[in-house]
C-alpha cells in the first residue's frame, strides 16, 4: 500500500534551441515538458498500517496467568534474541561446525550437546565479566579502542590469541601478556588468572 501521493501537479513547458550561441531566425526551439508536484502523506493509509503493525499476537503455553504476565510475556520474547545470538556464535566458521560429518544420528545429538554446553560456558564466562565490569565501575576497550562496560567475551578471546606459554630451563614464562592483558584478567577470577601465571 503507498502511503505517498503526488499534489499540486503541474506540467511546465520549456522551450530551449539546440547548441550553442544565437539560434537563426528561422530555427524552431525544441519542447521540453517538467512536472512539478508536491509529495504528501496519505494519512488515513498511514493509519491504517499503524494500527496493523503496533500490534502482534505472542502466544505461550505457560497456562497460568499468575505465573506470567502480559508484561513477563513481552519481556521473556524480546529475550530471546540473547539466544539467537548464542546460535549465531555456534554456527561462526570459528567453530569448524561445517567441517564435521557425522553419519550417526546418535552422534549428532552428541555434537549438539557438546556444543550446548560450549554456548553455556560462553555465556556464563561473559556475563561473570559484565558483572565483574559493573561491580567495579571499570571498562576494557572494544574493536574500536572505545571503552565498555559489555564487552563480548569473543573479543577477549581475540585478544588472548597471541599469547604464549613457553618453557625456558623448566622456568614456565608467559608471553606477550601486555599491560592492556592483565588488565582484562583482574575482572576474571583467581582460579582463570593461575593459568597467565598471575597471583
Amino acid at each position: 500500500m503507498s502511503l505517498h501521493q503526488l499534489a499540486n501537479i503541474q506540467v511546465k513547458e520549456i522551450k530551449k534551441h539546440p547548441g550553442r550561441g544565437r539560434p537563426s531566425k528561422d530555427a524552431s526551439p525544441t519542447c521540453y515538458y517538467q512536472v512539478d508536484a508536491t509529495l504528501e502523506l496519505k494519512e488515513v493509509a498511514i493509519a491504517i498500517e499503524a494500527k496493523r503493525a503496533g500490534r502482534f499476537i505472542l502466544a505461550t503455553n505457560v497456562l497460568d496467568a499468575e505465573q506470567l504476565s502480559n508484561d513477563d510475556v513481552l519481556r521473556e520474547y524480546k529475550a530471546q534474541q540473547s539466544t539467537e545470538r548464542g546460535f549465531r556464535f555456534l554456527k561462526d566458521p570459528l567453530f569448524f561446525t561445517s567441517s564435521v560429518f557425522l553419519n550417526l544420528t546418535e552422534r549428532v545429538a552428541a555434537l549438539a550437546m557438546v556444543m550446548g554446553l560450549c554456548l553455556l560456558v560462553y555465556s556464563l564466562g561473559q556475563r561473570a565479566l559484565r558483572q565483574a565490569l559493573e561491580r567495579a565501575k571499570k571498562t576494557i576497550d572494544n574493536q574500536l579502542g572505545k571503552p565498555t562496560s559489555t564487552s563480548t567475551l569473543r573479543w577477549v578471546f581475540q585478544c588472548f590469541m597471541s599469547i604464549h606459554l613457553v618453557t625456558v630451563a623448566q622456568i614456565k614464562q608467559i608471553a606477550n601478556l601486555t599491560h592492556e592483558r592483565q588488565w582484562i584478567l583482574q575482572f576474571f577470577g583467581a582460579p582463570c588468572r593461575k593459568y597467565y601465571l598471575l597471583s
